[in-house]
């Protein structure tokens, strides 16, 4: 494993930052005093992003995408990360990997539009009763000759407000098994305007402004088995294969923000006087820096060494959740360290910091909790134990 960076994956960070920096940061204030992303600014960006070669950069480039490999796809996320999750998300779209189990006419009507920026997905999986136990899930589809009929309801489904489609997972059926009965689940593609399928407005967050949450409400919805992503009763199969790094990226972004938030701190800690000198001479700020500095290079090397270990084929879902886990742990601890030593003013929206420490609380929940990383993490020691 090589820890220095290669010509072409420094020209990718430096054009992504830069892109970041001249392209989203000047729009982050209006974003997050009015709690809104204008579809016309998103228009406008998002048409800047594909002309950059930014957009959808995480598909392969057989169909469309920059093909970057799992390392050099999360140096640009991590550059992403530094900004408002509205402003990179829906504007430098990066769809999901999912849509490569696109087959058949599903490639030309779901798959490419959404590489080429014409459409958006998202996926909705959570429901108010089945959080992190996905298999209990209620929303269910019954089979009618050639059709499904969905009913049930999702929520928290992530700029569902935007999206053209939703890959929705609902059971389908039920098996035996040594510890009784286990639903079967199924991946669809459920494109908006679909009778019986209805978008709502979805709670109030104080974490990432703009970045809305959606709930879904699937009432007699028909489809058609062409519909289906992958194969009936294979929902998680599809899943396990196409959706793993998701884990990867959330940690990738969070070191993003963790970094500027660090920036912050230590251009502040050595231009701030108190007492005659720079408040960055006293050892309760010092300190503070040098834990800061060395728990995100810890998470930095996690994350790194499980994207190498993703190319070469040998990762683990352990590996995955220790990045996702001390990523989003640490960028909670550096955001609120940084404000500490900026003092008040680190609270006031003048600065990034008071945002970036809201936004830091939602990524040890979604896409897996950190009580359910630990718990991966866990498992896996004690499996060759028998345990």
């Amino acid at each position: 494993m090589h820890f220095g960076l290669s010509e072409e994956q420094q020209m990718i960070v430096d054009a992504t930052r830069a892109f970041v920096e001249s392209e989203l940061y000047p729009h982050e204030a209006e974003v997050e005093r009015t709690g809104v992303l204008r579809e016309d600014l998103r228009k406008q960006i998002a048409a800047k992003a594909i002309a950059a070669g930014l957009y959808a950069a995480n598909m392969p480039e057989e169909v469309g995408g920059a093909g970057l490999d799992t390392m050099t796809w999360l140096l640009y996320e991590k550059e992403l990360g530094r900004a408002n999750y509205a402003l990179h998300w829906n504007c430098v779209s990066r769809p999901s990997n999912i849509l490569l189990a696109c087959e058949g006419d599903q490639r030309d009507q779901y798959l490419l539009p959404c590489v080429r920026g014409e459409k958006h997905d998202c996926q909705a999986m959570t429901e108010p009763g089945a959080g992190s136990d996905l298999r209990g899930m209620k929303a269910f589809a019954r089979a009618e000759r050639d059709d499904f009929v969905l009913n049930g309801t999702k929520h928290f489904i992530s700029h569902a407000d935007v999206a053209d489609f939703a890959i929705v997972w609902v059971a389908t059926g039920e098996e035996e098994t040594h510890r009784g009965k286990k639903k079967l689940i199924t991946a669809f593609l459920v494109d908006k305007g679909t009778p019986g399928f209805t978008v709502r407005d979805g709670y109030r967050n104080v974490s990432h402004r703009g970045y809305n949450n959606m709930i879904l409400e699937f009432d007699d919805c028909r489809l058609n088995k062409r519909q289906v992503l992958g194969e009936v009763h294979k929902g998680f199969d599809v899943a396990g294969k196409w959706l793993g790094a998701t884990r990867l990226q959330v940690a990738s972004t969070c070191l993003g923000r963790a970094e500027r938030a660090l920036s912050h701190a230590i251009s502040f800690a050595a231009e701030r006087k108190q007492f005659g000198q720079q408040i960055g001479k006293f050892q309760g700020i010092s300190f503070k820096l040098a834990d800061m500095a060395m728990e995100l290079k810890a998470a930095e090397l996690l994350t790194r060494e499980a994207a190498w270990k993703y190319d070469q084929g040998t990762v683990t879902e352990a590996d995955m959740s220790m990045a996702k886990l001390k990523a989003t742990e640490v960028l909670a601890m550096i955001a609120d360290e940084a404000i500490q030593i900026h003092g008040g003013m680190g609270l006031m929206d003048e600065l990034p910091l008071e945002r970036i420490w809201r936004d830091a609380r939602v990524e040890r929940i979604w896409e897996g909790t950190s009580e359910i990383q630990r718990h991966i993490i866990s498992r896996e020691l004690l499996r060759p134990h028998g345990a």
